[in-house]
């Protein structure tokens, strides 16, 4: 198959919402269609034995909640599909954030009950920020929730959306009948049997015929045909071309945990959803269909199997082809890396591949040449700009519970930050160190993880810091800002990279400090 067409089969997306959408179910339902798997695990209950395909994580299963974002690949239709599955959790936004960065197309997911939540809000507002094409897909409508209307209202006014329904549903939690495929111009009945993998769809090209009454009874069809009439009035119709400029958003309705409604977002989505997009680097914007290999590291991911120390670096390929045991330029090192096991994923199940096209996301084993944000080249010296860490919210000190796993710890310590996890400053006054995160939760992964990974044990001591903010300074000579070293040495630390970090402990000291020293710039996140 040739290169060109290689880049045309391939959709990368991701699926993000707030917790307990669905996310997770959606897509061990979508991996169903696709053929990966034979029967579909849900995240809820602990009683049931098989545990959802891509929550592999030991913490992920306890809790039935996504912790790590799991990269997975199937086939539909000839199509190649990589799903990007990310933490629904707010504690694991970075996470989710960074993620967005190596999509091309994303599928929110809302609960049909609950509406549109505040985790999705924020969510929303980067994909808008970067022009993500993205598809609704309202879950659980064999629940009773909003009205359909009522829903798409919030959608449009909350997140900002324009939408166009592709499918309706016909009534809702017990009254709840199937649902109309405007895309496609069918019925699909619901039955309420989760036993049957994929149900039957009736076509029905004309609401106004009588076959329609004996399907689904009288009332349901009149509500339908006076239903779609105002879809038809109100929204526009849909148009491919507005959709991957991020400027109009499909909306389906369905019921993942019941099969219902998959497959029509899943056909609609192989159709219209964009193919790899071109990306900006700090000197030119690459496009996916040049020869040349680049791609950049949007994850690191420790320990991936407790058996073997292995670190996983995520690269997402922007531009040609990616080939094994070829040797690449690794920009920020400027040193040439060869990979003789490139792996693809399909949750914890890795394949090695010889040859990767745009759009792939491979996996490379990592001694610890990677950070996050990294670029990998054929020989050309860009970076892809975008994957920025943000200013943390939680502080605590960590201590060494085990005088003797000192070694242990730090190692534990400094593969957990790289990944990403969460970020460590070190104090300049005394050397102590102090993790920042963005979730409270982090703390409890971050402990589980060096206890079961790295046979480590710590313990936090609270500290009172309200935000971190890096310093940076023209002249470092300056009188001013030898002062501001003076006066605020117990409140900096330097970060992983090395920067210089200011621990404002109220928002009121750092008005102050930022009123008192105007020649310092004080940044949010650490790209800059």
């Amino acid at each position: 198959m040739k290169f060109s067409e290689e880049i045309k089969r391939r959709r990368t997306f991701g699926i993000i919402s707030h917790p307990d959408a669905g996310k997770t179910t959606l897509t061990e339902k979508l991996l169903l269609f696709g053929g990966a798997i034979q029967e579909a695990g849900a995240v809820k209950s602990n009683k049931i034995k098989k545990g959802a395909t891509s929550d592999f994580m030991e913490i992920e299963r306890q809790r039935g909640i996504s912790v790590a974002t799991s990269v997975l690949a199937f086939e539909y239709q000839g199509i190649k599909i990589n799903i990007l599955d990310t933490p629904g959790h707010k504690d694991f936004a970075e996470d989710t954030f960074r993620t967005l960065t190596a999509v091309d197309s994303v599928i929110v997911v809302i609960d049909v009950a609950k509406g549109v939540e505040e985790q999705t809000e924020k969510l929303v507002s980067v994909c808008r920020m970067r022009n993500i094409p993205m598809i609704v897909f309202i879950n659980k409508l064999d629940r009773e929730g909003k009205d359909a209307f009522e829903l798409l209202d919030e959608v449009e006014q909350k997140l900002g959306l324009k939408v166009t329904p592709l499918s309706f549903p016909i009534g809702m939690g017990y009254d709840f009948k199937g649902i109309y495929n405007i895309w496609e111009k069918n019925i699909n009945l619901f039955s309420g049997d989760s036993r049957k993998n994929i149900e039957e769809t009736i076509e029905v090209s004309d609401l106004s015929s009588p076959e329609l009454t004996t399907l689904i009874g009288d009332t349901a069809a009149d509500t339908l045909r006076e239903e779609i009439e105002l879809v038809e009035g109100i929204y526009p119709s849909f148009d491919k071309e507005l959709y991957q400029k991020g400027d109009l958003q499909p909306v389906f309705f369905g019921s993942a945990l019941n099969n219902f409604g998959v497959r029509e977002l899943l056909d609609c989505f192989v159709s219209i959803a964009p193919t790899p997009r071109a990306k900006e680097s700090d000197i030119r914007v690459v496009q996916p269909d040049e020869k040349d290999f680049t791609g950049f590291v949007f994850k690191i991911h420790a320990n991936m199997d407790p058996k073997h120390r292995d670190r996983l670096a995520f690269i997402k390929i922007v531009s040609g082809t990616f080939e094994r045991n070829v040797p690449y330029l690794h920009t920020r090192h400027n040193k040439k890396l060869k990979f003789s096991s490139p792996n693809a994923f399909f949750a914890e199940k890795k394949e090695i591949v010889d040859i990767s096209y745009p759009g792939d996301i491979v996996g490379l084993h990592d001694t610890g040449n990677f950070k996050i944000g990294d670029t990998l080249t054929t020989g050309e010296k860009l970076n892809y700009k975008g994957i920025p860490s943000f200013s943390p919210e939680h502080f605590r000190y960590i201590n060494n519970a085990d005088p003797l796993k000192s070694k242990q710890l730090a190692k534990g310590i400094d593969q957990l930050m790289d990944e990403g996890v969460a970020q460590l400053f070190t104090l300049e006054l005394n050397g102590r160190k102090v993790i920042g995160t963005v979730g409270a939760l982090q703390y409890e992964v971050i402990q589980y993880r060096l206890e079961h990974e790295y046979g480590a044990k710590c313990t936090y001591e609270n500290l009172n810091v309200h935000k971190a903010c890096w310093v940076e300074v023209e002249d470092e000579s300056n009188d001013e800002f030898k002062d501001f070293k003076r006066v605020k040495s117990k409140f900096l630390a330097k970060d992983k990279q090395g920067q210089l970090v200011f621990l404002a402990d109220s928002s009121f000291s750092l008005q102050m400090t930022q009123q008192k020293y105007p020649s310092i710039i004080f940044h949010f996140t650490s790209e800059f």
